[in-house]
């Protein structure tokens, strides 16, 4: 698991190498091309706020992640525990392993598993494409965005206790899994909308399939 505290500080350079790892899970150094192990995952932050010093991520390296989440402030009990424990304590020394990759490996193989229905996939790409036939969008969500936003909900049903996906699993997740993908028009963003507006936008217009 590779942690990138604020990647949009990275350079296009360190960005371009990490880009390789997650698209073609290897790296390459001094022209000697070297397989990375498996299950591997980037797990990354970036300040959303400070623009000096930083350099934007591009669309297909921002394609490459997952899901989005924002984490905003802390919540008042939180931050006054940071008080508390900032400076006297180390965090790392009280860290314990939880999990082996054993482990993460025979759950991913579980997740795959998850019964889709049909009626389930047509309701997901329904969604996918209503944000590229949007007025207010310049480039919709990919069919890689597709694909995760999938997977993120067959691990959503796992977490339940369920061994299928239903359409809640997909309205649920599709803020998170899109709007790092969507690009609004320049229109759009002089009118001070956001992304999250097209994509709630979607899920309100796509019907829910009637069950079957």
């Amino acid at each position: 698991m590779v942690i990138g505290d604020e990647i949009n500080r990275a350079s296009p350079k360190t960005q371009s190498a990490l880009l390789e790892a997650m698209e073609e899970h290897q790296v390459s150094v001094d022209g000697t091309t070297h397989a990375l192990p498996s299950p591997f995952m980037v797990v990354a932050t970036q300040n959303p706020i400070e623009m000096e010093g930083t350099y934007p991520l591009p669309e297909a390296q921002r394609d490459r992640f997952m899901l989005r989440i924002d984490m905003g402030y802390p919540a008042t009990d939180a931050e006054v525990a940071m008080l508390d424990q900032h400076g006297s304590t180390s965090p790392l020394e009280a860290m314990r392993p939880v999990t082996d990759t054993a482990t993460i490996g025979r759950l991913i193989s579980a997740v795959r598993g998850i019964f889709v229905h049909p009626v389930v996939k047509r309701y997901l790409v329904a969604l996918i494409d209503a944000t590229r036939h949007n007025p207010d969008v310049r480039l919709g969500a990919s069919p890689r965005a597709t694909l995760q936003l999938l997977r993120a909900a067959k691990s959503r049903a796992a977490l339940q206790g369920r061994h299928y996906v239903i359409p809640d699993d997909i309205s649920d997740l599709a803020l998170s899994a899109l709007s790092h993908r969507v690009l609004l028009s320049p229109e759009a963003q002089l009118a001070r909308k956001s992304v999250a507006d097209v994509v709630t936008q979607a899920v309100s217009r796509v019907p829910i399939p009637e069950r079957v």
